[in-house]
């Protein structure tokens, strides 16, 4: 593959990110800039931030196969790759239960998906899937690039290597935060996804497969589950939690940002990285 994701990803939903932002994610040194919360299909905030910047891939985290029809995705990808070849990736997934009421049969539904992106003439090495299980991550390394993980521990980056083997893309997404008060930094956790979202049976799975308890999950979570899911600490702490990924076989650690000021936490977060290395 010849696309070019760098070291570091930015996670940033819709309402986060505009062009303007977009150059300052790239000023910063991410490589990719990652849109998340289902995407529609036409994908065309991706490609106004490519427009905006020089050299920054954008990739989708992911694009919903519930909410954007196939066909659309594929005709929006070849008017992207055409405008800025080798500079976007198409992340898709098979969302959650808990939001669509039409959801079932997830593994059929995502294979029947990346068949019709296949028939549409989607490169399979410009695909990544949000893949979190073993049978997932097998679809993923058979059928894609590759694996695009969010709230996941470097443990599970470990595991999910040891199933893709080499040669396949392994990007997982963690929670980041600059702060060294340990209290404040586990209650934004809380506050945001991290502890909002350990309700959703996608997630919760997973994380037991890990090895959490319900105990753990109960709640916003556990202080031991938040600081496995959230990079939190003094500079060289928080760069050290992301870069575990990397020591587990990542290839590119994407970064969510809490905190009430998104760039901001971005660019602290590029700056410890940077420090570190």
């Amino acid at each position: 593959m010849d696309i070019d994701l760098g070291l570091l990803g930015a996670h940033l939903r819709e309402h986060e990110v505009n062009p303007d932002r977009a150059v300052e994610v790239e000023r910063a040194g991410y490589g990719t800039l990652w849109l998340d919360a289902s995407p529609p299909a036409d994908l065309t905030l991706a490609e106004e931030l490519l427009d905006a910047t020089t050299r920054l891939t954008v990739g989708t985290s992911v694009v919903n196969v519930w909410t954007a029809d196939a066909d659309t995705v594929a005709t929006s990808y070849h008017r992207i790759e055409a405008r800025h070849p080798g500079r976007f990736l198409l992340g898709v997934g098979i969302g959650h239960r808990e939001v669509h009421a039409e959801y079932a049969s997830p593994y059929d539904t995502l294979v029947s998906y990346l068949d019709r992106l296949a028939g549409a003439g989607v490169p399979s090495d410009r695909i990544v899937v949000a893949a979190l299980g073993p049978r997932m991550l097998r679809l993923a390394g058979a059928r894609t690039a590759g694996a695009i993980p969010g709230m996941v521990t470097s443990e599970h980056t470990r595991r999910a290597r040891s199933i893709l083997g080499p040669g396949k893309l392994l990007l997982p997404g963690h929670f980041a935060l600059v702060e060294p008060d340990v209290d404040r930094a586990r209650a934004v956790a809380r506050s945001a996804p991290p502890g909002a979202a350990l309700g959703v049976h996608n997630y919760a799975s997973n994380l037991r497969r890990l090895g959490f308890t319900e105990d753990d999950l109960s709640g916003a979570g556990s202080d031991r589950l938040i600081d496995a899911l959230v990079a939190h600490g003094d500079q060289a702490t928080t760069a050290t939690r992301l870069l575990a990924h990397r020591a587990a076989g990542a290839d590119h650690v994407g970064v969510y940002p809490l905190g009430d000021d998104p760039i901001a936490t971005l660019v602290e977060v590029a700056e410890a990285v940077q420090a570190a290395r």
